[in-house]
């Protein structure tokens, strides 16, 4: 047996993990709230997308938009599906500030209830079954290097996922709003000293959150599959994420993801059913030693 192709596997799974896991950090970071309803925006950004890659709204008149060329309708799909659902984060958050400055557990409890809101609009719209998220030829199918067959879409979405990934870094530390976001998820009591509207920077950071959900899950359903209840999936390994990368941590979650990703790949090389299960037992593993995560600062999550 080689282990390359798990290895190769991992490393994409890893990154696609890392992108997941942005949004949700992001939001915890300024916010210090576990965003639950983080799978649903996920799960509603592929659905979303699908409407736009094939959409069912347009009637004949849609006629000219179908006619575009499957590339196009996909690009359009990945720009405008984030929108709509950063437009719907920043609804959200106007629910989730009244939770602001009480215990964790009204946080929780809110945006656990909204993500069920959502899963069940899913459900009404879409309906509850097996559906289907077209992606362009040209990344559909396999190709041999070797004696060793690699899937063209997994490289795809690895390779998008870095260049997202890339983009959100850049956001972070070269813009001064992307400074604000990082001030806020250290200090934001001092942010809002330095007279900087706090509520308008949450509003940002969680429509932010909400777009980036929304982009993994374009990228990510694919692999997965998307149903309903898919942001259960995805849910619990971004938070196990930046648990393990450290609350707040950019690098962290980045790191995290493909710790978590070769790990799952390479256990699922000996024991497929025990490659969900990896990613936790390292997470107890990790946290034995280091409560905060590998780069984890302290958080008002640990008060």
């Amino acid at each position: 047996m080689t282990l390359l192709p798990h290895v190769v596997n991992g490393v994409a799974l890893g990154v696609l993990f890392g992108l997941l896991a942005l949004g949700f950090m992001l939001i915890v970071g300024v916010m210090e709230v576990i965003n639950l309803a983080h799978g649903s925006l996920f799960a509603l950004g592929a659905y979303v997308a699908m409407e736009l890659i094939t959409p069912r709204w347009l009637g004949a008149a849609g006629e000219s938009y179908r006619a575009l060329p499957l590339p196009v309708r996909y690009g359009l799909a990945l720009i405008l599906a984030p929108i709509l659902v950063g437009l719907l984060g920043m609804a959200l958050e106007r629910c989730v500030r009244r939770t602001y400055g009480k215990k964790a557990e009204y946080g929780l409890l809110l945006t656990f209830g909204a993500g069920l809101v959502l899963e069940e609009a899913i459900r009404v719209v879409w309906g509850p079954g097996e559906q289907n998220l077209p992606v362009p030829e040209g990344v559909n199918g396999g190709f041999v290097v070797g004696d060793l067959i690699y899937s063209k879409y997994r490289f795809f979405a690895a390779l998008l996922g870095v260049a997202l990934m890339g983009l959100v870094w850049a956001f972070l530390e070269r813009t001064p709003y992307g400074a604000r976001v990082k001030a806020g998820a250290h200090d934001s009591e001092m942010v809002r000293a330095l007279g900087i509207n706090i509520g308008r920077l949450r509003v940002f950071v969680f429509a932010l959150g909400a777009a980036l959900a929304a982009i993994a899950g374009i990228i990510l359903t694919p692999i997965w599959g998307l149903r309903p209840h898919v942001g259960v999936d995805a849910v619990i390994p971004a938070f196990l994420i930046i648990v393990l990368g450290g609350v707040g941590s950019f690098w962290g979650a980045v790191i995290a993801g493909q710790i978590v990703g070769i790990t799952v790949g390479v256990t699922g090389a000996f024991a497929a059913e025990w490659s969900m299960l990896s990613m936790y037992l390292l997470l107890i593993f990790v946290l034995t030693f280091r409560a905060r995560g590998l780069l984890g600062k302290k958080s008002a999550l640990e008060a």
